[in-house]
């Protein structure tokens, strides 16, 4: 499989990032654009989007770019510092790129933005296992 389509594989096998409405803006070998709008059902009892919404997107973006290598990558570790609150209507994109990559770990940072506002900055190490992705 080339490597650039793992990710819109995975994409169409994931419910949950189905419904969030992400969607997949550009992706190459070590790097994954990623968009999604935070929609009503998504806000806390505060009125802004939930943290898990923000991360998630973020997560989503982690992950698609850490298969670009043609391995299977699982997580192992991930954080985020939430910078901006969100609302109903924000449109987000977040983008990740491996920072660094060898044989069996990966890294990455992913920024999500608002516009050119930087609103979360997320950090992930990915497993690289020894599995191939396939057709």
């Amino acid at each position: 499989m080339k490597r650039v389509k793992i990710p819109y594989k995975m994409l169409s096998q994931d419910a949950f990032s189905t419904w969030m409405g992400i969607e997949i803006l550009e992706c190459e070998i070590g790097r994954c654009k990623v968009a999604m709008t935070v929609r009503k059902d998504m806000l806390n009892s505060m009125n802004y989007a939930h943290g898990g919404i923000s991360y998630s997107l973020a997560d989503t973006a982690f992950g698609f770019t850490a298969n670009t290598h043609g391995k299977y990558a699982v997580s192992i570790e991930t954080s985020i510092n939430h910078i901006e609150a969100l609302e109903e209507g924000d449109y987000l994109v977040a983008e990740s790129v491996i920072e660094k990559v060898n044989n069996k770990l990966g890294f990455n940072i992913v920024e999500v933005k608002r516009g050119d506002e930087l609103v979360a900055l997320f950090k992930g190490v990915v497993y690289r296992t020894a599995k191939n992705w396939e057709e």
